[in-house]
């Protein structure tokens, strides 16, 4: 297994596995929309169209392609665009698949922990878990129901349910780490199920080339933080100013609409079956991982 074919290559996730990738040795070529600097194959999911030697070429397929969920508001337009994003593009990568000669022997898909909710409390959810009945819960309900749907083409198929990526250059830390001050947000107390950049690469490259692995994985740290910890540690970290008052709940729905609900509630998952299948997570702790993700940036 040497060419892995990588859906959504170009985002913050995608370049680090990109990178660990070519650095183990392997050719790496992203679907895109237009040439890139990166070896690529030509796909549009709008028009559900993909170059047929996409799939003849690559031995496997990283799936991370899906509109961003916090990047606008949830109108009904663009909750759809979230939802058709995932589902229509792992549709067009199965009848691609379907139709190569050459089959990839393996795919493995970005899901996510929303799977479970937007708020389960204090409960530790694991991947025996029923699903939540909100929005997102849904949107990968539907996602990985289009996933599984690989294991009829008798491809070895994994699913990682990712949660709170921490790193310096985006995501939910960039975000967080924006304002001149940092704050909880609402009474800080809700789970932040999180992992750092390099150990979820890491972990993408591990489904990989374990080809004993199959099935659903959360992938998240062994040590979830409260909203209040993982903000005050980043503050710490960073070197910005932190203050105790949340930012009030209202304030945020108000801002937010709908989506506030995804960043006032929250996620406390477990990492025992990833673990347990033989991961070890390079940076376990959150002090110690905020302090190398703010040194390597």
């Amino acid at each position: 297994m040497q060419n892995i074919l990588i859906s959504g290559g170009s985002g913050l996730i995608g370049h680090k596995i990109t990178q660990l990738l070519e650095l183990k040795g392997y050719s790496v070529a992203w679907l895109s929309r237009s040439k890139q600097k990166q070896k690529s194959f030509l796909w549009d999911v709008e028009m559900q169209t993909i170059d047929p030697e996409a799939m003849d070429w690559a031995d496997a397929v990283i799936h991370l392609a899906g509109a961003g969920v916090a990047e606008q508001r949830w109108t009904e337009e663009r909750k759809k665009v979230i939802l058709d994003s995932r589902v229509h593009s792992t549709r067009l990568l199965y009848d691609a698949i379907e139709k190569a000669t050459e089959k990839p022997s393996a795919f493995i898909s970005a899901s996510a922990v929303g799977y479970y909710g937007f708020n389960t409390g204090t409960s530790l959810m694991d991947e025996t878990n029923q699903a939540g009945s909100d929005f997102l819960a849904q949107v990968v309900v539907a996602w990985e129901n289009e996933v599984k749907k690989m294991e009829e083409l008798h491809l070895r198929t994994v699913m990682l349910r990712i949660g709170i990526v921490l790193d310096a250059k985006g995501g939910a830390l960039g975000e967080m780490m924006k304002p001149p001050i940092a704050a909880p947000l609402g009474n800080g107390d809700q789970w932040m199920s999180w992992i750092a950049i390099e150990d979820l690469s890491r972990m993408f490259v591990f489904a990989l080339e374990k080809t004993t692995l199959q099935g659903i994985f959360n992938a998240v740290g062994p040590n979830p933080a409260t909203n209040q910890q993982l903000t005050q540690a980043a503050a710490k970290a960073k070197g910005k100013p932190y203050v105790g008052i949340g930012v009030p709940g209202f304030v945020l729905k108000i801002v937010l609409g709908e989506m506030a609900a995804m960043v006032l509630g929250g996620n406390r998952v477990s990492s025992q079956k990833i673990q347990k299948a033989g991961f070890d997570f390079e940076c376990p702790a959150l002090v110690p991982a905020l302090k190398h993700i703010y040194n390597q940036s």
